[in-house]
């Protein structure tokens, strides 16, 4: 069971990812990159994050690019909540595929 102090995380994390993000790809258009879900370990040395990517499409594309820079990305997340966290987790990036699989069960269904 997570404590309230890594759910705190967990969403903090999650906010400033997907700001990051968003910061990013506006000059790609029609490309929306989401943060679903990040799970801290318990003792904050690595943060697993699930990223949603429209169009589905160029996840894979757009998930190595994202790999490739993960440096970077920490760095941006160290710069926003080095406040209020001590330590920047290490970033693990992947591709959450919930929605593809929930399109895929609805089309079946509809037929």
């Amino acid at each position: 069971m997570e404590s309230t102090r890594l759910n705190k995380i967990n969403r903090l994390i999650q906010k400033e990812l997907g700001d990051i993000f968003l910061l990013q790809t506006k000059a790609m258009k029609g490309v929306l990159i989401s943060v679903t879900a990040v799970r801290v370990t318990s003792d904050l040395s690595l943060a697993r994050v699930y990223l949603s990517i429209f169009p589905s499409d160029k996840g894979a594309e757009l998930l190595e690019n994202i790999k490739t820079n993960i440096k970077s990305i920490r760095f941006d997340l160290g710069q926003r909540v080095g406040k209020q966290l001590r330590k920047i987790p290490e970033l693990q990036f992947y591709l959450d595929d919930s929605l593809d699989y929930i399109e895929k069960i609805d089309n079946l269904l509809n037929q």
